[in-house]
């Protein structure tokens, strides 16, 4: 077992999947582990906790609420992130469905809205998700399976026109929002890039390092900063040559796009 393997906090994963079993009941088809923890590269202080819960059926009140008050008590111990999640019904997993329709959705910016204001929440916390794309990927390359069906038995194929959107999405803004979530979007990019030219699922982690080897040198002291970052080093970025990174970056995956 790796030393990242390690840092990740067993206890909640398991407590997690246990009251999901118990919540849920029945309407459950599985729970999937996916993003850093399942990749080799889970910092207790930087990491989500990333969850896909699948379902049968449509969840009632009722069961969403008691769901959400587990999950909200679970974020509490939680180093770093917190937990990140979100249920979908296994209807739309196989044939995959884009944009990704959700049943409900919790990450830790959430905390508060729940908090105090429960029924709304629950009444509005549905819809369409595009990030489901990007994490679909990730479970059938490389996520786990926590309980419930394997993962061949419940996610179909994502198309590959569907991962590139849902990865664009994320990252389109880049230019004007580096300087304010500069580690995020430098890692970030250069796994996109990586994608798009040699199809690998990477890590924020595994991208910055793909970086290293394959974009210009300029870059280089850049993605060793949001590398330290990552690993939970103070950095010292150069936002000037973060912005250059941004804008040439966006303009080589969006040539890759079309």
């Amino acid at each position: 077992m790796s030393e990242d393997t390690n840092r990740i906090p067993i206890q909640i994963v398991e407590s997690f999947v246990r009251e999901s079993e118990r919540i849920i009941g029945d309407n459950l088809v599985g729970i999937y582990l996916h993003g850093s923890a399942v990749m080799g590269c889970y910092n207790p202080e930087k990491s989500d906790l990333d969850f896909i819960v699948v379902v049968k059926e449509n969840m009632t009140y009722n069961v969403k609420r008691d769901f959400m008050d587990m999950v909200v008590a679970l974020n509490i111990q939680k180093p770093g992130k917190g937990i990140e999640m979100s249920i979908v019904k296994k209807e739309v997993c196989d044939p995959f469905i884009y944009p990704t329709p959700f049943e409900l959705h919790f990450s830790q910016m959430h905390t508060k809205w729940y908090s105090d204001n429960p029924d709304d929440y629950i009444r509005k916390m549905n819809g369409t998700d595009k990030d489901l794309a990007a994490h679909f990927t990730v479970i059938k390359a490389r996520g786990k399976c926590l309980f419930g069906l394997a993962i061949s038995e419940v996610f179909g194929e994502v198309h590959e026109q569907h991962y590139m959107d849902s990865l664009w999405s994320d990252i389109e803004e880049a230019a004007e929002e580096i300087t304010d979530n500069t580690m995020y979007l430098t890692l970030n990019m250069a796994r996109v890039l990586a994608w798009t030219r040699e199809k690998k699922v990477l890590s924020k982690q595994e991208g910055g390092e793909w970086g290293l080897k394959n974009l210009p040198e300029k870059y280089h002291s850049l993605l060793l900063e949001a590398l330290k970052e990552y690993k939970g080093i103070q950095p010292e970025y150069d936002m000037d040559l973060a912005v250059d990174y941004a804008k040439d970056m966006l303009s080589t995956i969006q040539s890759k796009r079309t």
